[in-house]
């Protein structure tokens, strides 16, 4: 049976989570791929990266980066700018607004994980944890 690969079970997982994610989001009028954008640059010190650098980090082609910021900034999330040193690159940089975006994104991840781990004991958790690593470092 199908349910009992881990792969599928895996994927129905995922579904699952990007479908809560993107019901939760939607409010925010974001998708999950704006959000990790936001979140990527909301961890970098001082909240900026060059496209480049975000294509990189989210693994995605230049117009995909180009098309994500655009829709970014016309919300307030972030601004570019041409670099000082070399006008050829453009950097991003996280609002005060997009901050506030990746607050609310990380208290919500708070309460999905808490979701996914009710009912496991310290141990297990610890486990599962270890095992998906495995099954992610099995992929790479």
């Amino acid at each position: 049976m199908l349910e009992d690969h881990c792969g599928m079970l895996i994927k129905k997982i995922n579904d699952a989570l990007s479908k809560d994610a993107n019901n939760r989001l939607k409010n925010e009028n974001l998708t999950t791929t704006q959000i990790g954008m936001l979140m990527i640059l909301s961890e970098k010190g001082d909240g900026s990266l060059s496209m480049k650098e975000l294509e990189k980090e989210l693994h995605v082609a230049q117009p995909t980066v180009v098309g994500i910021v655009s829709r970014l900034e016309q919300k307030g999330y972030v601004c570019s700018f041409g670099d000082p040193n070399d006008k050829r690159i453009k950097i991003v940089q996280i609002t005060e607004n997009g901050r506030k975006q990746c607050e609310n994104a990380y208290s919500v991840m708070e309460d999905t994980e808490r979701m996914l781990m009710s009912g496991m004991t310290s141990d297990e958790r610890k486990q599962l944890i270890r095992l998906l690593n495995k099954v992610y470092f099995n992929l790479e």
